[in-house]
């Protein structure tokens, strides 16, 4: 999945060690574009938690993956950033690419009809 917005905050960088090695977690929020523009934390492991575009005010394009998990009977969503890419004048391809995409609308006269309709 894709989403596209701008960085608003990146949180302190998490490392500890666990039984595969040492790891490295970074957190970022990000603010989406649109009327009611949402915030969302997306995580970012190892090497991927050093990139140069996680940084606030970012315009970026952010791909990543969703994945939920039960702990004591209570489901915790992720999402997991594993690509990002810079998006030029903030404004998101996604809607463009929709509007670019939507049907031609066409004006029907059907002349005139003569029903019992006071409209």
């Amino acid at each position: 999945m894709e989403i596209t917005g701008t960085i608003a905050e990146v949180l302190n960088p998490k490392t500890g060690t666990g039984k595969n090695g040492t790891w490295k977690k970074q957190e970022v929020i990000l603010e989406t574009d649109g009327q009611y523009p949402k915030k969302i934390c997306f995580s970012f492991w190892g090497d991927k938690a050093d990139n140069e575009l996680l940084r606030n005010g970012s315009a970026v394009r952010i791909s990543f993956d969703l994945e939920s998990r039960e702990f004591n009977g209570k489901w915790y969503t992720d999402a997991k950033g594993w690509k990002v890419e810079p998006v030029a004048g903030g404004s998101p391809p996604q809607a463009a690419a929709q509007e670019e995409h939507a049907p031609p609308q066409q004006d029907t006269y059907y002349g005139e009809t003569s029903d019992d309709l006071p409209f």
